[in-house]
């Protein structure tokens, strides 16, 4: 989990609060650690905040060690944690259909593999237009119109390259 509880204070020291680039660099970590799971490197950071400098990344989470608001693992990498100081439980994170952008990318590569393996057969069935359909109309589920309405163009033309069988002729008595 991205946030941990703070562990209880030995010293009667109060917790100093943040300052304002602070927050806004622990707000970064936590989004960070949210949405991929692991926390961001120091050139990550940089990157994302806009710094200038490592250094500057380093002294910032040096402090925000020393105040409490992070915790680190020695010597291992992507280890920073945000911690809370609040005695309440957090909420259950709340599940939705969101996807990620690296998730978006990898479905909508999928539907334009079985498009082009559709295009690609001689011989298009039913079948096989179902199975799109379905992919395309899971795409609208998650919130992906977009890329399923760019797929539409080439289903109308799957479409028109469906061969219906005909209906063979009675047979002869």
């Amino acid at each position: 989990m991205a946030v941990v509880p703070a562990a209880p204070a030995t010293v009667a020291e109060p917790t100093v609060r943040p300052t304002k680039k602070q927050k806004e660099l622990l707000a970064y970590i936590e989004a960070f650690i949210n949405e991929h799971g692991y926390s961001p490197s120091y050139r990550e950071i940089m990157n994302g905040l806009q710094y200038t400098s490592v250094a500057t990344v380093a002294l910032h989470v040096g402090n925000l060690i020393k105040r409490g608001h992070l915790r680190k693992r020695d010597h291992s990498a992507r280890s920073l944690e945000v911690v809370t100081h609040s005695d309440t439980p957090l909420p259950a994170p709340l599940k939705t259909n969101e996807v990620k952008e690296a998730e978006e990318k990898w479905l909508v590569g999928k539907v334009e593999q079985f498009m082009a393996e559709a295009e690609a057969e001689p011989l298009l069935t039913q079948t096989h237009l179902d199975n799109l359909y379905v992919l395309l109309g899971a795409l609208r589920v998650l919130g992906l119109d977009g890329a399923a309405q760019s797929f539409m163009e080439r289903m109308t033309a799957l479409k028109t390259k469906l061969k219906i069988p005909a209906t063979p002729p009675p047979p002869s008595a």
